[in-house]
C-alpha cells in the first residue's frame, strides 16, 4: 500500500457518507445516487471499489444495518438521530460487513473523523460510542 492510500481511502468514505446522506434526505435509491456520483467522481479503482462494497451492502442488507444502529444506538430510534450522524453510521456499518479484511480501527477512526467534520460536536462521541458496541458484536475480537 502506498503513502496515498489512507487519504485516497478517506476520500472514498467521505464519498461513501455523502452518497449515502443524499439518498437518506431525498429518499432516493444509494445505488442511484452512488451512479450519479461515480459518474462525476474521478477514482481510482481502490476507492471505487471501496464505496462499492458498502453501497452493495447497503442494497442487499439495509435492514440489517439499520437494525445493527437500532439495538447499539441506546435510547435512540433511528429517526431521531441526525442526518449526517445516521448516514456516517450506515457508511461505516457497511464497511464493516462488506470489507471484513479493513480492520475495524480503521473503519471506526475514519468514520469518527467524518462524524466530527460533517455533524454537530457531539457526533464524534455519539459515532464513536455506536460504532464501537457494533464492531465488538460484528467482529469479536479485533477491538
Amino acid at each position: 500500500m502506498s503513502r496515498r492510500a489512507p487519504a485516497a481511502r478517506h476520500r472514498a468514505r467521505e464519498l461513501l457518507f455523502r452518497v449515502v446522506y443524499q439518498s437518506d434526505l431525498t429518499r432516493d435509491d444509494v445505488a442511484a445516487a452512488w451512479a450519479r456520483a461515480a459518474a462525476q467522481e474521478r477514482l481510482s479503482d481502490d476507492q471505487r471499489r471501496l464505496v462499492a462494497d458498502a453501497i452493495g451492502v447497503l442494497e442487499r442488507r439495509a435492514a440489517d444495518v439499520d437494525a445493527e444502529i437500532r439495538l447499539a444506538a441506546e435510547r435512540w430510534t433511528l429517526e431521531r438521530l441526525a442526518a449526517t450522524d445516521r448516514s456516517v453510521l450506515r457508511a461505516a456499518v457497511a464497511e464493516l460487513l462488506g470489507r471484513p479484511g479493513t480492520p475495524v480501527r480503521v473503519v471506526l477512526d475514519e468514520a469518527i473523523e467524518i462524524a466530527r467534520r460533517y455533524g454537530s460536536e457531539a457526533s464524534g462521541a455519539f459515532v464513536n460510542g455506536v460504532l464501537d458496541r457494533i464492531a465488538r458484536r460484528l467482529r469479536p475480537g479485533e477491538l
